[in-house]
């Protein structure tokens, strides 16, 4: 019910962090790879999936390349999963966020999840089946402090994951997300070297630890995975009891 042999899966932000262990982890569970980013090296995770993935580069900043380039991807080959999980933060007082740094961060976080699930839609709805899972984040529950945009598009984020499951439940696909909890990864480094707001956040997770980007992989499997097949529109937090404290 968790192997994904044969599924061809497409990762966006997997050349790092959170993205690249779900990547990983996906290709252990049996699936090949398409690995969407803006560029850098790649390397490491292709060879950590013994080369079983395409690499497309396109910048997330501009939602129409991005579905353009899926649409061109899904024309000539079956996606059978999408895990939208690249995502960008911009720290700032929200009284001082200019508008272009707040619509980097909407462009990405949600316009271009929203372009991609479109262009992979197009190829699932006819066919009757798919895997959407959105990476969405404590900050869909929460406000946070100064970072407007990116608690702003999590809550969208969360949003779409139920809007695209309601509508496309009866076709055979399957949204949903996962919601990350405090995650040793690049968006957090700020955080992490904090000697106020580190301690302060460790010590409110029941788990007492930050959570390590391989923490996610199993929700990730189960998601995409046959074992999801009557889970639609569900936000899994994976948080180490955060949200229940």
């Amino acid at each position: 019910m968790f192997r994904l042999d044969g599924r061809t899966a497409l990762v966006t932000g997997a050349r790092t962090g959170i993205g690249r262990a779900i990547a990983i982890g996906l290709a252990q569970a049996g699936a090949d790879l398409v690995l969407l980013g803006h560029g850098g090296d790649f390397s490491e995770v292709v060879h950590a999936v013994g080369g079983r993935a395409e690499l497309i580069t396109v910048d997330l900043t501009d939602p129409a390349a991005a579905a353009q380039a899926v649409a061109e991807l899904a024309a000539r080959r079956q996606i059978d999963v999408l895990v939208n999980n690249a995502g960008i933060i911009h720290r700032e007082p929200a009284a001082q966020v200019g508008l272009a740094d707040w619509q980097r961060v909407l462009a990405v976080n949600l316009d271009s999840v929203f372009a991609l699930c479109q262009a992979v839609g197009a190829q699932m709805l006819p066919r009757g089946a798919g895997k959407i899972v959105n990476i969405a984040s404590l900050l869909s529950f929460q406000g946070g402090i100064n970072v407007s945009g990116y608690t702003a598009s999590k809550h969208a984020v969360t949003g779409l994951t139920k809007a695209l499951a309601t509508e496309w439940a009866p076709h055979g696909i399957q949204v949903n997300a996962i919601a990350p909890g405090y995650i040793q990864t690049n968006n957090t480094a700020a955080l992490q070297a904090d000697p106020d707001r580190e301690p302060a956040i460790r010590g409110r997770i029941p788990a007492g630890r930050w959570g390590r980007p391989e923490d996610l992989v199993g929700a990730a499997v189960f998601l995409c995975s046959p074992a999801s097949d009557y889970v639609n529109g569900h936000v899994l937090v994976v948080d180490g009891g955060w949200m229940a404290r």
